[in-house]
């Protein structure tokens, strides 16, 4: 599966974004789909991530009550609507994709995807 992730720019502390990642080439409806970020000189780090039917999220404390995973089946697409964004939040985002059964715990590992996007940068101004 390829993954195209889009939606980040530049944005005052305080406001939001919402980040698209469209899938192709694969059955979307099989996999588990994570947003991971990388801040410069900071390791690739687990912001959410969700089941294949949505009925799972999870999310990194982080980003909790500020950040919102979902995904559109039919679309092929997942998303992340960032709310109350703060100037730590700044870093390149990456979504990813893990083929799963229906009953296996979401993974938050990195290392656990198989695929990825291309990342898109996300710019908190303070």
């Amino acid at each position: 599966v390829q993954l195209q992730a889009s939606g980040g720019g530049l944005v005052q502390d305080g406001g939001s974004l919402r980040l698209s990642c469209a899938a192709s080439g694969g059955a979307f409806s099989r996999y588990a789909m994570g947003w991971f970020r990388q801040a410069p000189g900071k390791e690739r780090e687990f912001v959410s991530a969700i089941s294949r039917s949505s009925s799972v999220t999870h999310y990194a404390d982080s980003v909790k009550a500020r950040f919102t995973i979902s995904r559109d089946n039919a679309k092929k697409t997942v998303y992340l609507q960032m709310n109350s964004l703060k100037p730590e939040d700044t870093a390149v985002y990456y979504c990813a994709a893990r083929a799963v059964i229906i009953t296996s715990p979401i993974p938050k590992a990195a290392a656990e995807y198989d695929y990825w996007g291309q990342g898109t940068l996300v710019t908190v101004s303070s």
